[in-house]
């Protein structure tokens, strides 16, 4: 069993485990004793010194190769003031929009604003703009000109070519012409943006850091021309303009199709997309990290903790505070996710050692109480799995390595995972230990030891999953096994719970709606499929077209990039409120929706009987419940009293400041026009 020491005061504990938190501000550079500092990260996150958060991890990698770095968290975007406070900085301006994309962040599936902001102090909204890695960019450059400004993160990951951006229903740029950074950096970027510091505190320039893995950049002029000229060149993959991906569909499919079979770090080409005459260009992706390396990065001395000036909790910190991260990557190849897109398809793991060691850390916070959150990552039962064949890895071109089979080449031993987990829970000081990621069903069945641990030890009365749907054509669209695989899954967890003492554990499954190839009547199958077994949904996730995804593509051209079949996509809002309410159907506030779905798609038998899935009348809930909506409505601010002058009122709407520009019924020019109608009313002679 390991041993850790036992919870110990705060001070203590930072000074035994934590170093100082990156300075936020002019004073606390001025008390560091810096005359300057070498980088300014710019985050749209609140500032969390924790592992799951990257704002902390590059800030740490960097520190600890000797960089002087100041982080900007939630700057007023208006003023490039901000982007001032700390000097010029020595080296360059990282940019992030922060742990998620803005707009994801800001604005639900239906694009209506969210009401809390999970990444800021109090959940608050507002704190960050829209599409933040433009404004942050252009501040950077404003603030000093000359300056070299990186942007990175999942926000301009997902943005570094030609792309399609759901809220405003347009294929854009890539995001490096529009924020004017020098350079993006996608995926990962710790190994990435050392080299950059370093080779620019070498004298380097931003040419020279064109070699390097992982980044995307643009060509001036002339040398796009030389690009141009060389388009039978074997060394780069010419993709369609983006002229030709914004005019035709069709052209969007191929573009997405090229850079998708260009994951594979490996055997990856560099790829080349023209904007009119500029050429953009993106570099193979950064090699996976090695063992040693991660460790390294998880080894380094967080503080776990939001920083010391805020007094608000950020949500985000709240729920993973207690987590710990044991690999990265994830080779489902899920077409609706950009995890593969951000952190690669290749498992990068950590030693059990280094877990332990940060398990250890973790027990004796003071402000720990006994139970890890989760231990896993993308996806939890992945850890040390790898294709057993290196020489075939290399040239692999496959997405999934589990779609539409698990591979054969591909390591699927439950083994290292089993023992790690085991060692973790009996770390002194760790009364439990969940599993909180999404945990791959179809390995899992591979292992009955690993289900019934994870019964037995790691779930806390409700475990998980997200077979997504029922539809084995909206399966096949999502890279999603077979729900038959589903069942089995629920079985061999609910006799392992059985055997395990715990017979009320619960599986709760999550779904997708209005996802590409999605329809009313495979909406309808879901819906039966969930009455039939007893699942009733807490939460229901709509399907919003991330850039880059390989289902955004569906979404938006309506082709599969791969076979360039055609794929039914429900756009149209209504009919996304639909698929939606159908998988609560048994809220009463769906009542009329649900039923409007089963007329329009001919399915009224299912309105009423013991095999409907709502009743033939409205209960009671239901009518209040529209009831509700209408008053709401009525009452919105798009309703307005208008005065009546008759009574003494000023025209115009009541309580609305008078206008100060248009018509204005009060006006002289408009008392002659009625006193001349009214002298020129009599008859003409």
């Amino acid at each position: 069993m390991s041993t850790a020491p036992t919870r110990i005061p705060l001070s203590l504990w930072q000074e035994r485990y934590a170093a100082p938190f990156a300075p936020t501000t002019a004073a606390e550079v001025a008390a560091r004793g810096w005359d300057a500092v070498d980088i300014v990260f710019v985050t749209g996150d609140a500032y969390v010194d924790h592992p799951s958060f990257a704002m902390a991890i590059l800030h740490r990698v960097l520190e600890k190769a000797g960089f002087r770095v100041a982080i900007l968290s939630q700057p007023d975007w208006k003023t490039c003031e901000p982007w001032r406070q700390f000097g010029r900085p020595r080296l360059f301006f990282a940019v992030s929009a922060g742990n998620m994309d803005s707009l994801i962040n800001h604005y639900t599936a239906n694009k209506k604003v969210r009401n809390d902001d999970a990444y800021s102090p109090g959940g608050r909204i507002g704190l960050r703009p829209d599409r933040a890695t433009l404004p942050y960019c252009q501040r950077a450059r404003e603030a000093f000109p000359g300056v070299p400004v990186i942007a990175g993160g999942v926000e301009a990951s997902l943005r570094r070519l030609a792309h399609y951006d759901y809220w405003s229903d347009t294929v854009k740029r890539s995001i490096l012409l529009d924020s004017k950074a020098d350079l993006v950096v996608y995926g990962m970027g710790e190994g990435s943006i050392v080299t950059i510091a370093q080779k620019l505190k070498a004298g380097g320039t931003l040419r020279d850091l064109r070699a390097l893995r992982g980044v995307t950049y643009a060509l001036g002029a002339k040398e796009s021309e030389a690009y141009a000229a060389r388009t039978a060149d074997a060394s780069f993959e010419l993709l369609p303009s983006f002229e030709q991906v914004r005019d035709s569909k069709e052209a969007f499919a191929e573009a997405t199709r090229l850079i998708h079979t260009n994951t594979n770090p490996f055997n990856a080409a560099t790829l080349v997309q023209f904007h009119d005459r500029q050429a953009v260009v993106q570099n193979p992706p950064a090699l996976p990290i090695s063992r040693e390396e991660m460790d390294a990065v998880y080894d380094l001395p967080y503080n776990r903790r939001p920083h010391p000036s805020y007094t608000e909790p950020v949500p985000a910190h709240e729920m993973i505070k207690d987590s710990v991260t044991i690999l990265r990557g994830c080779f489902g190849g899920c077409t609706f996710c950009s995890i593969t897109a951000h952190q690669g398809r290749i498992i990068q793991s950590r030693s059990p050692e280094s877990v332990l060691r940060e398990v250890e850390k973790l027990a004796a916070d003071p402000d720990f109480k006994g139970i890890i959150s989760d231990i896993g990552g993308a996806t939890a039962n992945m850890y040390t799995m790898r294709c057993t064949l290196p020489e075939v890895e290399a040239k692999c071109k496959r997405l999934s390595c589990v779609h539409p089979t698990v591979c054969k080449l591909l390591g699927t031993d439950h083994g290292p995972l089993i023992e790690l987990m085991r060692e973790v829970r009996e770390t002194e000081g760790v009364r439990k230990v969940l599993v909180s990621s999404g945990i791959r069903m179809d390995l899992a069945q591979l292992s009955p030891e690993y289900v019934r641990e994870l019964a037995e030890h790691h779930t806390g009365g409700r475990l998980k999953v997200a077979p997504e749907h029922t539809s084995p054509k909206v399966l096949e669209a999502m890279k999603k096994p077979d729900i038959d695989n589903f069942g089995v899954f629920a079985e061999q967890f609910r006799q392992a719970s059985a055997d395990a003492g715990k017979p009320k554990q619960q599986i709760v499954p999550y779904f997708i709606a209005s996802h590409p190839g999605s329809d009313l009547a495979e909406m309808i199958d879901l819906a039966l499929y969930l009455k039939q077994n007893g699942y009733r949904p807490d939460q229901v996730q709509d399907f919003i077209p991330a850039p880059f995804d390989i289902a955004t593509c569906m979404y938006y051209a309506g082709l599969d990039p791969f076979t360039k079949k055609p794929v039914q996509t429900a756009k149209n809002l209504t009919d996304r409120k639909m698929q939606r309410a159908l998988m609560q159907f048994f809220k009463p506030e769906n009542y009329f929706t649900v039923r409007e779905a089963l007329i329009q798609a001919g399915r009224a038998d299912l309105i009423g009987g013991c095999n409907g899935l709502i009743p033939a009348q409205p209960p009671k809930e239901a009518i209040e419940a529209r009831r509700k909506h209408a008053n709401a409505a009525v009452g919105a601010d798009h309703y307005h009293t208008v005065a009546n002058p008759a009574r003494g009122e000023k025209p115009g709407e009541r309580g609305a400041e008078p206008a100060k520009t248009g018509y204005r019924p009060g006006r002289k020019s408009q008392k002659r026009r009625q006193e001349k109608r009214k002298g020129n009313s009599g008859p003409k002679p």
